[in-house]
């Protein structure tokens, strides 16, 4: 009994280490190469979920604007290997076409350099979500305000690339890829090792987000969440705490778009715009954001149900969906996840369970 108790710390990092199991070794290994790059997009979608859970889940931050910074990763990446297409100095071919005697814009130049790409991805998010965070989190602006600022500004990004058809493609997007870092994306071989870069970085995003959640600044932003007033007055300033979550989050959905450009192959405007953002929160709330693992798996599943039953039943899907929502709201608010817990929770109450409960009994003692 003492085992199981000293173990139940420790479950969620076990669970990791399973899961990293199952998409590093098993399913490379029985899955077609046709599945392992659909895999590989819905792995792209789970580290732009795993943010969110902890932005959202965590922090009480309904972000519902993360196809902004999707799109800087993902944009930042088309960028590059559209430049590697082209080769040394030439200029991209849609450009050409719109005009063929204009030269490359300033502002593309340095997406040539893979190094400098790399840093962009990683940068650019942290930049725009700093300011965009310390603009809104300083103004105490939070729920419904949030998410309705956040999810203006990925409807405004959309509606800029579209309109700037000769520097971005516009509404036809980036996309005719070729090589990746050297490495040509045709070559079944390689399409498998952007998958496996895919599930290795979820699996690092979960034990990120797994050791944030049971560190202090993991109990700072859950106490921000449920007394934001009770935390400032014990000398915390609760903007600077959802401004790193916020932050955070940001960083994996634009390292979720840098890799869903190679994977998928085109990056477009409808990829970052209200609906692509809205999908991304529907995962979450399916899995059940509260969790470590819901908002994965949920945007994994979202992730199949929009490449399968889409293609394939494109009138129902959105039905679906929407009664998804509605189920998922009216009966299970934590989500999917929560399933499990109420399942564990009722295993340990059964008679004759020797799994002991968590929270021990109080003593009463009768008086003299």
């Amino acid at each position: 009994m003492r085992f199981l108790t000293r173990l139940s710390p420790w479950a969620s990092l076990i669970g990791i280490a399973v899961f990293a199991v199952v998409l590093l070794v098993i399913a490379p290994s029985v899955l077609s190469i046709h599945w392992i790059n659909n895999l590989g997009k819905y792995c792209t979608w789970a580290i732009v979920a795993v943010g969110i859970g902890l932005a959202w889940g965590r922090g009480g931050m309904l972000v519902m604007g993360q196809g902004v910074f999707f799109g800087l990763g993902a944009y930042a990446m088309a960028m590059h290997l559209t430049l590697e297409t082209a080769g040394p100095g030439a200029t991209p071919t849609f450009m050409i076409l719109y005009d063929p005697l204009a030269s490359i814009p300033a502002f593309w130049e340095p997406f040539r350099d893979s190094g400098f790409t790399l840093a962009a991805i990683v940068l650019l998010p942290v930049l725009v979500a700093g300011v965009l965070g310390f603009a809104l989190f300083k103004r105490r602006v939070k729920g419904a305000y949030l998410a309705i600022l956040t999810q203006a500004l990925a409807v405004a990004l959309a509606i800029l690339i579209s309109s700037t058809i000769r520097e971005t493609g516009g509404d036809t997007g980036l996309s005719g890829f070729k090589y990746f870092f050297g490495y040509l994306l045709d070559d079944d071989a390689n399409r498998i090792m952007l998958y496996l870069i895919a599930a290795a970085l979820l699996v690092v995003c979960l034990l990120v987000s797994w050791q944030l959640r049971r560190s202090r600044f993991g109990e700072l932003l859950l106490a921000t969440r449920d007394a934001e007033e009770r935390v400032r007055f014990l000398g915390y300033d609760p903007a600077n705490i959802k401004l790193v979550a916020f932050v955070i989050a940001a960083v994996m959905a634009s390292i979720g778009g840098a890799l869903f450009v190679p994977i998928v192959g085109i990056i477009t405007p409808q990829e970052i715009g209200a609906s692509a953002s809205i999908l991304m929160i529907a995962g979450v709330a399916l899995g059940g954001r509260a969790s470590l693992f819901g908002p994965a798996l949920g945007a994994m599943a979202i992730g199949w149900g929009q490449s399968s039953l889409a293609s394939s039943w494109p009138d129902g899907w959105v039905y679906l969906l929407g009664l998804t929502f509605i189920v998922v709201t009216l009966f299970l608010p934590n989500g999917l996840a929560s399933l499990v817990a109420t399942a564990w929770a009722r295993f340990r109450r059964r008679p004759g369970s020797t799994v002991p409960d968590a929270t021990p009994a109080l003593e009463v003692k009768e008086p003299a």
